[in-house]
């Protein structure tokens, strides 16, 4: 069988993609290459140029490909664009989800593995965040994640597909400098930008009720989080297998270790050897809670992940990236 990766030439997607591979799955790639680069990916992976929007070419390619699961990785993903521009995120999120799940169900496929966001829980006041802490998303981005979430779980229950929800916290890091993020909307890429501009990094607040003022975040590391969704697909697989409804899977994926805004900073100057000029602490942003931390027990007690990397190897592994890319 053929798992379908849509947003597979992305960040994540292409770690996805080799993270599959490595487990000795076939894949292809759905991508619209908005963001996506296809020279991330082995020559060897059938890549097809489109949108999830696109009924046709879906239908097409999940009988071409003898597909029969999708992991759903593409969507728009920025918070202030979404806040800008809701309209366009709930088409592209929400209403692509809709016609990918109306072409799964026609193929007959029946796994899928859905891309969601710790930005389902909005500001959660807790210390560890679990799949039972309320989702109250507070941007249009988070909005139709958790729509999505809905939608997933909704079709699985009607059409008997089995499916699975990971809700990412914080992305950072790379497998390879060849696979590494090339936007700027994260923390890490953020403060290499400033720096090697020779411009001072910004921390936005440092009067939060945390250990030294700033921020607290669940960062992941991305070949980490590759390797969650190839035991999420195992996961399913093996109910297929068995015959058994495995129900839906929904399930954090984090370290369950908060690092601070100030604490990246530092070991981002540690790492690229970039001390000067130092952060320059600026006002809150309106949303920012002060503390998300995933408790992670459900995937590591239900499908057996744990994550490998520590926040240094994100860093130094995301330099690596940064340096191949701006030489």
């Amino acid at each position: 069988m053929t798992w379908l990766i849509t947003g597979g030439a992305g960040y994540i997607g292409a770690h996805v993609v080799r993270a599959m591979r490595a487990a000795g799955e076939r894949v292809a790639v759905l991508d619209d290459l908005s963001a996506g680069l296809p020279e991330r990916l082995p020559a060897d992976v059938p890549v097809v140029e489109g949108s999830v929007l696109d009924r046709e070419l879906l239908d097409r390619t999940l009988a071409g490909h003898g597909v029969r699961g999708v992991v759903h990785l593409a969507a728009r993903k920025q918070v202030g664009e979404s806040v800008e521009q809701p309209l366009r995120y709930y088409r592209e999120n929400v209403h692509g989800l809709t016609v990918l799940l109306e072409a799964v169900v026609a193929a007959g496929v029946d796994r899928f593995v859905f891309s969601s966001s710790a930005a389902v829980y909005g500001m959660p006041d807790v210390e560890l965040v679990t799949e039972e802490t309320p989702c109250v998303p507070m941007n249009p981005y988070g909005e139709t994640k958790l729509a999505g979430e809905w939608l997933v779980r909704s079709a699985g229950n009607r059409y008997g597909l089995a499916t699975s929800c990971l809700r990412y916290f914080n992305v950072a890091g790379a497998a390879e400098p060849e696979l590494s993020d090339t936007g700027i909307a994260n923390v890490v890429p953020m403060f290499f930008e400033a720096l090697t501009r020779g411009e001072a990094p910004r921390i936005y607040g440092d009067d939060y009720p945390t250990p030294d003022g700033t921020c607290i975040r669940d960062y992941v590391h991305v070949e980490d989080l590759a390797e969650a969704h190839v035991a999420a697909a195992r996961y399913l697989d093996a109910a297929r297998v068995a015959g058994v409804e495995p129900g839906d899977l929904t399930a954090n994926i984090g370290t369950g270790t908060g690092v601070s805004v100030r604490e990246i900073a530092d070991l981002v100057a540690e790492v690229t050897g970039l001390r000067k000029p130092a952060p320059h602490v600026v006002a809150r942003r309106r949303g920012d809670p002060a503390r998300v931390v995933a408790s992670a027990d459900r995937i590591g007690r239900e499908l057996g992940w744990a994550p490998r990397h520590d926040v240094r190897d994100m860093v130094t592994s995301a330099w690596e990236g940064w340096r191949l890319r701006h030489p």
